[in-house]
């Protein structure tokens, strides 16, 4: 027979991986349907145009993402559900909405930093005193698929700036800091929750990366920002500050998709 101790030990265990399966599971899932969406728009676009190159352009890869955050933010509604809660409890505001909106405001720019230095940094290790002339490569694909006509293009980046933002947001802060975090938190502990959550929040982005070595970039900035976002969530102990901040993000890295278009369509710049 087992000593008590012993066998409260393993039960404890056993509860700890029963915690974290689902967690993680939403973590793959997300990354999962992410690599295939990107992938889909690819092969759509490759067929139609022939011979474009890996990734899609950032409106067809904002635009892939619609339903995977749609499925996203499913996902994190059901299991909540079934821990009695709810996708609004996660986004509830603090005293007040125009608050919160400051908060996120300033988290823009507390974030920027740490990016902007793993951004800089990740390029003078791949490229030491010549980075600033790599930037011109490593961040932009002349033959990534993208849509020739600017009625065309307008349109879709109508559909990108209206989408992309609302959605993407809080369906990430849901998945990556509303319910993985926190129940990561609970059966390991805060930081390597943090950790392991922001390297899955860094994965994500390789798939958006337009160059090989431009992957190597997205994953260490956005790790970055992903664990500055964590800490953030963790100090505040609410999710709506952070959502504005990626919202107002999300919508600034949107809206060239519809600004250029109508540039074009005016004649503004030249086609």
């Amino acid at each position: 027979m087992k000593p008590a101790g012993t066998a409260s030990t393993a039960a404890a265990h056993a509860d700890a991986r029963q915690s974290c399966r689902k967690p993680v599971l939403l973590l793959l899932v997300r990354l999962g349907m992410v690599a295939a969406a990107t992938v889909a728009a690819w092969l759509i676009m490759r067929t139609a145009n022939g011979g474009a190159a890996f990734p899609p352009s950032p409106m067809l890869a904002s635009l892939s993402l619609i339903p995977v955050n749609i499925i996203s933010l499913l996902l994190v509604s059901r299991m909540l559900r079934s821990e009695g809660s709810s996708l609004r409890s996660l986004f509830r505001p603090g005293r007040t909405l125009l608050r919160d909106a400051g908060w996120g405001l300033l988290w823009i720019a507390v974030l920027y930093v740490p990016f902007v230095l793993a951004v800089v940094g990740t390029m003078w290790a791949l490229h030491g005193a010549g980075m600033f002339e790599a930037f011109a490569t490593v961040f932009y694909d002349p033959d990534a698929a993208g849509i020739a006509s600017p009625v065309w293009s307008l349109v879709l980046g109508l559909a990108a700036v209206l989408t992309f933002a609302p959605l993407n947001a809080p369906a990430e802060e849901a998945v990556y800091r509303g319910y993985a975090q926190s129940r990561l938190s609970a059966a390991w502990s805060p930081w390597p929750a943090m950790l392991f959550c922001s390297l899955a929040f860094g994965a994500q982005h390789a798939f958006f990366a337009p160059t090989t070595e431009a992957v190597i970039v997205y994953v260490a900035a956005f790790t970055i920002w992903g664990l500055g976002s964590a800490i953030i969530v963790r100090a505040q102990r609410r999710l709506l500050p952070i959502t504005i901040a990626h919202f107002v993000v999300n919508l600034m890295t949107s809206s060239p998709a519809l600004v250029f278009p109508i540039l074009l369509l005016s004649e503004a710049v030249p086609g």
